[in-house]
């Protein structure tokens, strides 16, 4: 038989074509139709391989689970010169690091210009975390092709970001750190993206680390596919071994290419195009919103099927059929790192509409005269819950400038325009309101966002959201993976399992000496583990949890051994008080500062709270003392709103204002102290 040859641009070559025997495997997936990602193949069936430098072939697949029903193939078609793609990993394994390498490399940024570490992370509260906590949208030109990237959070808590924007794309980049391999989150978002059919390049990332074990992840990384149940398609994925901090990339961890050029090409070839309907009826799902002064909300999500222009009438519907009419004022493609005008966008890309006031995520803008509603996004539930309420400390209205339970309860009910996986209740009084959210560190983001732009209020101790069922109370349950090194392992295990944790798996992790233990715990059982485990190690500790579902009732649990010392009485701090009262504890305050009654003012040293007077004088007397004794005060104890969150019981409070974070008892439960 005549053998061809074909070539192409780049690195990676087309070798001649073999015919594959009857149950050989192909290195790519060939749907049902005899076509590859909707290239036309010829009968006979050619397995076609693609040489690197190194011989390694790139294995592109995509699930069965994204072929349209027969009847409705006919009219769809993939579109060659848009790729779509979330980027997606546990927390510190890389992503926005490997974006800014994306966005340089495709000359996104002039040669001579001055560009920030972590660009995507534009949020003043992400950038000092260091964590992703809203997605982004970014696109780049590679080949004639433009790459929609958008960049989403690591942290569990902000899953539902993730499960939003998985709706907007074909495939993801799962990014696995070299070291640590799949983590709890990064078992998350790709059950996600295999329940939604995408296509996955696996991209082990920081391969330059010393203890880097590639073959390890990538077998663990297998393993996490067949646990979730992927299609054998599926778990034919493509690796590419990278470092983003370098901005290289390649087929093997020992040769890689001086740029990311094998990661770009893997996209291309591995990752569909948008499987589109061309001449259908407008529909596009808003999986995003913004706001903007001038602009008012602006609606983002990918287009569906058919054209949509500038200053065009169209019908907004919800899942329920309930429609309204509206008219796009302004529309915006994503151009390298800008939101650029555009007058006509196809289906496809990934666009921003502007004038529609009132439109809400889930909702479809559809065709004004046969569009459809797509079905609405869904999130899974919220696991934990904190009351809201309006600050009633002597010292409300110092600070803030949003103080009413109604700017309280305009705000909260606003940030679940944008904030899925969150919920706002109304609770027992007019001016308290319960927020549930996906954790404590989602409920928290939202608590620092407020005191920043100005508003007073008090929030109480976090607590799981139970459901009964058949009479049985369930209780949530979540993995908690510890990292830590030998010498601490006894004390933390020791306090996981004081919280009800079960522990499932212990292995080594590198040649740092470091044991990896992976526990089932209650979320009751996580509240203000973080510290306890940092003590616990001498601050050696890595802790990472993830909700996994809901189990029976483990029983009581005690989470903090020690009373709080509360203020005796309204005042100014003094050095004297302060030298008598540090042999009761650890202080929160130190001398010069205001305090009132009922404040917490440090940590007891025994069970049981104790009323201790902070603003005590120094009596003066007609004696005059031979000399002045020296005081030596300790460094009162500095708790950001985590470690406040984390630290308060049922009785106690966390007082957020714009420039001070306090606790206090809360007045409407009895005294419990002496």
């Amino acid at each position: 038989m005549e053998k061809m040859a074909l070539t192409v641009q780049n690195s990676l070559l087309f070798s001649s074509t073999t015919f594959p025997k009857k149950n050989s495997s192909s290195p790519f997936f060939f749907n049902k139709r005899n076509k590859l990602f909707g290239l036309p193949l010829s009968s006979s069936k050619p397995t076609l391989r693609i040489a690197s430098r190194n011989n390694k072939a790139i294995k592109c697949s995509i699930s069965e689970v994204t072929e349209p029903k027969t009847e409705e193939k006919k009219k769809l078609m993939r579109r060659a010169d848009i790729r779509n793609i979330a980027i997606v990993a546990h927390v510190d394994h890389g992503k926005t690091t490997l974006v800014d390498a994306m966005l340089k490399q495709t000359k996104v940024f002039r040669d001579n210009q001055t560009v920030q570490e972590r660009i995507m992370d534009s949020n003043d509260l992400e950038r000092e975390r260091g964590i992703t906590i809203l997605s982004k949208n970014t696109s780049v030109t590679y080949k004639d092709a433009k790459i929609n990237i958008i960049d989403t959070p690591g942290h569990s808590d902000f899953g539902g970001e993730v499960e939003r924007i998985l709706n907007m794309v074909e495939g993801i980049l799962l990014v696995v750190d070299s070291v640590e391999g799949p983590m709890p989150q990064t078992r998350f978002v790709l059950k996600k993206a295999l329940e939604f059919g995408h296509a996955v390049v696996v991209v082990v990332n920081k391969i330059d680390r010393s203890s880097a074990r590639p073959d390890f992840v990538v077998n663990s990384t297998f393993e996490l596919f067949i646990e979730l149940n992927a299609t054998d398609e599926q778990c034919d994925f493509q690796v590419i071994y990278a470092s983003g901090i370098k901005g290289k990339a390649g087929l093997s961890p020992e040769d890689l290419a001086d740029d990311l050029g094998p990661l770009f090409e893997s996209i291309m070839r591995c990752i569909p195009g948008p499987r589109i309907d061309k001449d259908g009826s407008l529909q596009m799902l808003v999986t995003s919103t913004e706001y903007e002064g001038h602009k008012g909300r602006i609606a983002i999500g990918r287009l569906e099927a058919g054209v949509l222009e500038k200053g065009m009438e169209v019908k907004v519907c919800t899942s329920e059929d309930s429609c309204r009419y509206a008219r796009v004022s302004e529309l915006y493609v994503y151009e390298k790192f800008f939101r650029v005008p555009a007058e006509r966008v196809e289906a496809g890309d990934i666009c921003a509409v502007c004038g529609i006031s009132d439109v809400q995520i889930g909702e479809t803008i559809a065709d004004k005269l046969t569009g459809k509603a797509l079905p609405s996004i869904k999130v899974e539930e919220p696991t934990v819950k904190m009351s809201f309420s309006i600050n009633t400390s002597p010292f409300v209205g110092r600070e803030g400038k949003y103080v009413t339970s109604r700017n309280l309860r305009d705000r909260l009910y606003r940030e679940l325009e944008r904030n899925l996986a969150m919920k706002v209740e109304d609770g027992e009084t007019a001016d308290t309101f319960i927020v549930s959210g996906r954790g404590t560190l989602h409920i928290t983001i939202l608590i620092e966002n407020m005191r920043r732009e100005g508003y007073e209020f008090m929030v109480g101790p976090p607590k799981v959201i139970n459901k009964k069922v058949d009479d049985k109370v369930l209780e949530p349950y979540e993995i908690a993976t510890v990292e830590v090194p030998e010498e601490h392992m006894g004390s933390v295990v020791e306090l996981l399992g004081q919280r009800r944790g079960q522990m499932f798996d212990m292995q080594g992790v590198g040649s740092e000496g470091t044991n990896l233990l992976k526990y089932k715990i209650p979320t009751r059982g996580l509240l203000g583990l973080r510290n306890a485990i940092l003590t616990a190690s001498r601050g050696t500790a890595i802790l990472n949890t993830i909700f996994d579902s809901y189990g029976p009732w483990a029983g009581d649990m005690s989470t903090r051994d020690l009373g709080s010392l509360v203020a005796f009485e309204n005042g100014t701090v003094t050095s004297y008080a302060v030298a008598s009262s540090q042999e009761r504890g650890q202080m929160f305050v130190g001398p010069g500062a205001e305090v009132y009654k009922g404040q917490i003012i440090g940590i007891h040293q025994r069970p049981g709270d104790l009323s201790l007077n902070v603003c005590k004088k120094k009596a003066a007397t007609n004696i005059r003392s031979n000399k002045e004794q020296s005081v030596i005060l300790d460094t009162p104890l500095d708790y950001s709103l985590d470690d406040c969150i984390e630290y308060i019981q049922e009785d106690e409070l966390v007082e957020v204002t714009p420039q001070s974070i306090r606790m206090l008892k809360n007045p409407k439960f009895a005294k419990k102290g002496r």
